[in-house]
């Protein structure tokens, strides 16, 4: 929500991408995507979507590197969108203080170089709050961890470890 709006500011007419072959399961990627798809007709923005769930082939290549994951999701995704862009690109990743900041950028750039586009850097950050604020206002789904299947168990560990102990029912 806030990136469109400062690019705006800008005089810059975002044209929105997705590719997503990260997000799990299937539900969640639905619900991320549609949100955008709504979104985009909302603000009257141009949005190009490539549908990949892509479960299997995200799993493929960050396995066995599980540690590395973060970095090998962002290069999927900005090649694929450096690849598409006209001239310039820029990410929403870059919205999140959740994220790897420094190595979005590293890779961005890398991809912009590859092929021959200009990475728009912009920090974000300052907006991520604002633009969650006016999501809620407007019913927008709200994302409840980045998006993997492992990004997803992280955020509910603790719940799966005290949940994961023997249990017997009914209770004796």
């Amino acid at each position: 929500v806030s990136c469109i709006r400062q690019l705006r500011e800008e005089g810059i007419e975002p044209v929105s991408f997705w590719y997503n072959p990260n997000i799990h399961p299937f539900q969640e990627y639905k619900a991320r995507r549609d949100t955008l798809i709504m979104h985009a007709k909302n603000v009257n923005m141009p949005l190009v979507t490539v549908d990949d769930y892509g479960l299997r082939e995200f799993v493929r290549l960050v396995y066995p590197n599980l540690e590395d994951r973060c970095g090998k999701c962002y290069d999927i995704r900005l090649e694929k969108a450096a690849k598409y862009a006209a001239d310039s690109f820029t990410t929403s990743l870059l919205i999140s203080p959740y994220q790897r900041h420094e190595v979005i950028i590293s890779v961005a750039q890398e991809k912009a170089k590859k092929y021959g586009v200009e990475f728009l850097y912009r920090d974000f950050r300052p907006y991520f709050r604002e633009g969650q604020r006016k999501a809620r206002e407007v019913g927008y789904y709200m994302q409840k961890y980045c998006g993997c299947v492992f990004s997803e168990e992280e955020r509910y560990a603790k719940q799966v470890k005290h949940e994961g102990a023997i249990q017997i029912y009914p209770e004796k």
